[in-house]
């Protein structure tokens, strides 16, 4: 396993202490997704997907990883994303990712994880997409019914609206950046920053939901700094919690 990484990612991955337990590596094509931008970078289009090796993949996780309180299903196929949640043993809140792709190709399986997680994590048109309403309000309130206890809808350079259940209610605006190299990413990285914080403040009251929310902004905003990956490798602690501080001095 340890062979299919360059010196410098192994490097990477122990100094940022990522687990690799449990890695799966499959003799095939990797999963492939295109997409094409709009002008404002906040808008985006599926253009092409190939399943390849995620055709016939099916998540196994290692005994330790089923105690895990605080449980991410990242942006894959609704039905994988389930097959994790059944090997859970009771989780203390689960998040789950997805997109455009999966609302078209597969919307019954993920209408079921729906019922499954305590988060739902989607971009505004993908929110309206899913239950085809044009006002994001609605929108969010709507999926909120449908099992999440709280819908995180992202807005881009506008920010993010966090919908709860039970009528609860947050809006933040994005942290301001002049230059925006790509934006590939960084939903992936809100996603990570928010239930980081989560697991590392042990919280799952509303107003720590907004925190993390903010974390994710701020982790996002990071990503969009430089091409891939290229900004996240070197981002530290304290540049996260000097631009928590900036932010803070422009919410009124």
């Amino acid at each position: 396993m340890a062979t299919i990484f360059p010196p410098e990612h192994k490097q990477l991955f122990a100094s940022r202490k990522i687990d690799l337990t449990g890695l799966e590596v499959a003799a095939g094509q990797t999963f492939c997704w295109s997409g094409e931008y709009e002008v404002n970078m906040n808008n985006r289009k599926t253009l092409s997907v190939a399943l390849n090796v995620f055709e016939k993949f099916e998540p196994k996780l290692p005994e330790a990883y089923r105690e895990t309180p605080y449980v991410l299903l990242g942006n894959i196929a609704p039905s994988l994303q389930r097959m994790v949640c059944k090997q859970i043993r009771k989780p203390k809140f689960v998040v789950a990712d997805t997109m455009d792709l999966w609302i078209g190709m597969a919307r019954a399986d993920l209408v079921e994880l729906l019922k499954e997680v305590d988060m739902l994590i989607l971009n505004d048109s993908e929110a309206k997409q899913l239950v085809e309403e044009d006002n994001i309000i609605r929108a969010g309130k709507k999926i909120a019914a449908m099992g999440p206890r709280y819908v995180a809808v992202k807005k881009g350079e506008h920010g993010c609206l966090l919908f709860g259940r039970d009528g609860e209610f947050f809006s933040t605006g994005a942290f301001p950046l002049e230059t925006i190299s790509d934006p590939t990413g960084a939903g992936d990285c809100f996603a990570g920053g928010f239930i980081g914080h989560l697991a590392r403040t042990d919280d799952i009251s509303f107003a720590n939901l907004k925190e993390a929310i903010i974390q994710g902004t701020l982790v996002a905003s990071f990503c969009c700094e430089d091409f891939s990956l290229r900004r996240i490798q070197k981002l530290t602690v304290e540049e996260i919690a000097a631009r928590r501080k900036a932010f803070g001095s422009y919410i009124v």
